[in-house]
């Protein structure tokens, strides 16, 4: 397993965050999902392989995980929640539309608040290293990179650096 994954396992539990852990270490996401991201870093599959849930002690930030992916879970928020809400913004205008939706492709949503705005963290899939960015409203894909990767952006959440409501 990854050190950084169960480090902030570690620490999540211990900060009071409600964690769920994976009776069983299998990752089976939708076709659909797989379909539209046919890579993800290694070390964001070893902790969809591990946890099940994880999110603040408010409720009002969260990570996504496998159930989140694949539509099955209670949460209100769809997984692709953001980009939802911009396609309804971009109503009847197709080209828009299709921009928003070729973005999105390339990011792919990790972590989703609603603590003061709606917000959310995304792997760029775009580049090598899978550099970890941050979006907010009213604008979702206007982001900015906080992290090189997602080891790194796990570290910068323990460390405080990146305050997760």
């Amino acid at each position: 397993m990854d050190k950084v994954v169960l480090d902030f396992i570690t620490w999540a539990e211990l900060s009071g965050w409600m964690i769920t852990l994976k009776s069983e270490p299998e990752l089976q996401l939708n076709q659909q999902w797989i379909a539209r991201y046919k890579i993800i870093p290694a070390e964001y599959a070893s902790f969809l392989r591990l946890v099940s849930q994880c999110m603040t002690s408010s409720e009002q930030t969260w990570f996504l995980c496998e159930a989140d992916y694949n539509n099955s879970s209670i949460s209100e928020f769809h997984w692709n929640e953001y980009e939802l809400i911009s396609l309804e913004a971009a109503a009847n205008d197709d080209v828009w539309k299709s921009e928003i939706t070729s973005w999105w492709d390339q990011y792919l949503p990790i972590m989703m608040s609603v603590h003061d705005g709606y917000s959310f963290y995304a792997i760029d899939l775009s580049n090598e290293t899978g550099a970890v960015v941050h979006g907010e409203e009213p604008e979702f894909e206007e982001v900015t990179k906080v992290a090189e990767d997602f080891p790194h952006f796990l570290q910068l959440i323990t460390s405080g650096s990146i305050a997760a409501g």
